[in-house]
């Protein structure tokens, strides 16, 4: 069913489902290849808001063998959109907000995707829910002289934000109560913009889910060694090669820089300190101690995060056929990744935020099922919060869950997300984090 819903203006349209109103697609800015976003200004006429808009050029996503693919999508340059998901007929700037920032190793994912539809969430915790789509890969992430200035990606996410400060309100939202979230890529995005001047008056909670915080963000030096690397592959000026041409050699060039067996996961396009809008390591530093006084967080990990990229790797595949000792090595360097990767610098990230005044909440999600191989792995706590339930029933690593047992098992999860979207506070036997306690909530 379609409805004028919400706006005061009239400038969109959007969909009604039953009790929540979804407007997707709209765009928050425009840029060109390689060029830093620009605000759209806003236009009188009506916007049609009810069909998807296109996820930024990308491959397939490496998890797709444990998270399962999303419904098909389009994909475009024109990918700087929005999706707002809010109670309907909620009066402006009556409800809190969520920021939602996808993950997929900086290469890949999209707020339009099914898999990040917050009806469900919307409807249970009476929030208003924006899903952010930026660029990924070489077209969000190349550092390359004379081409790209590297951070357009993370400088889409920035302009994403301030879309909602100017215009959320005529969708419900309340532009001063803004919490901004992401998973993985999405959440060290988060981690990113703690650190940045021009974030200040965006948001004043954050949520930080698994994200790899023991892969650093890269220095200029590093980025433009990766950009050699992508260029060579490529061959041609990146600003006249297609799309495709540009995916295939970017493919090409992660596949050399993980190295001959393939075991450095590592994103190989990331965000670049010292680069605009990231400082660099020192002054981002000082800046998120500065503002921790001023911030909420609700931060953690799974149990098992590296399960889902060792688990089906061919060469860990191997490795645990290896009679006797096999198994045993192979999940001693699960663990010791993880910790490196994920576990320790949360914990650091989580102390230093505490210790400068920051109230935060910790957790860890544990498995869904016991009989699913893959555990807790990374990405297991996005069904307990978006989607439909049916939208991630294929997912190998919630197998053999069905769609309502899905749905159901992620109410703690969503009520948890939502009290502390509205209030700040975690209600329960959940305690605020002190330096050096290790001390974490168990989801779902």
């Amino acid at each position: 069913m379609h409805g004028e819903v919400l706006t005061t203006s009239g400038r969109w349209r959007g969909r009604l489902s039953g009790d929540v109103a979804v407007f997707r697609g709209i765009r928050y800015a425009h840029a060109d290849r390689f060029g830093p976003p620009q605000p759209i200004p806003l236009a009188d006429s009506m916007f049609d808001a009810t069909d998807r808009g296109p996820a930024a050029p990308q491959l397939p996503s490496r998890l797709e063998t444990i998270m399962g693919a999303p419904a098909r999508y389009q994909q475009s340059p024109d990918c700087l959109r929005v999706t707002v998901t809010a109670p309907a007929g909620a009066e402006p700037a009556s409800r809190p907000v969520l920021v939602w920032l996808h993950g997929g190793a900086y290469l890949s994912g999209s707020g339009e995707w099914n898999l990040y539809d917050a009806d469900r969430l919307v409807r249970e915790t009476d929030i208003v829910v924006v899903a952010v789509s930026y660029r990924v890969g070489a077209f969000g992430y190349l550092r390359a002289a004379g081409i790209s200035p590297g951070n357009l990606g993370l400088l889409d996410q920035i302009t994403a934000l301030e879309w909602v400060r100017d215009n959320v309100e005529e969708f419900g939202g309340d532009p001063s109560r803004v919490t901004v979230a992401g998973q993985s890529a999405g959440a060290q995005s988060v981690v990113a913009m703690l650190g940045i001047d021009r974030t200040r008056t965006l948001f004043d909670q954050a949520i930080i889910q698994s994200a790899p915080l023991g892969i650093s963000f890269h220095g200029p030096d590093q980025a433009q060694r990766v950009a050699d690397v992508v260029l060579g592959e490529l061959g041609i000026d990146p600003r006249e090669a297609t799309d495709a041409q540009i995916l295939g050699a970017q493919a090409r060039a992660a596949r050399r820089l993980s190295g001959r067996l393939g075991l450095n996961s590592a994103p190989p396009l990331r965000p670049i300190s010292g680069v605009t809008p990231l400082p660099d390591e020192p002054e981002w530093r000082q800046a998120m101690i500065e503002r921790a006084p001023d911030l909420r967080v609700l931060m953690g990990t799974t149990a098992d995060e590296m399960a889902a990229f060792y688990g089906p790797h061919p060469f860990f595949s191997a490795l645990r056929r290896v009679p006797v000792i096999g198994r045993g090595i192979a999940s001693l360097a699960q663990r010791t990744v993880q910790a490196k990767a994920f576990d320790q610098p949360t914990d650091t990230l989580a102390d230093l935020l505490a210790d400068s005044g920051a109230g935060l909440y910790r957790y860890r999600v544990g498995p869904l099922h016991p009989a699913n191989p893959f555990g807790a792995c990374h990405c297991i706590e996005l069904p307990l919060l978006f989607g439909d339930g049916g939208a991630w029933q294929n997912a190998p690593m919630v197998s053999p869950l069905t769609a309502d047992e899905i749905a159901a098992i992620g109410v703690r999860t969503r009520e948890r997300w939502g009290q502390f979207i509205r209030t700040g506070e975690i209600s329960g036997d959940w305690r605020m984090h002190r330096p050096g306690s290790r001390r974490l909530h168990s989801l779902p």
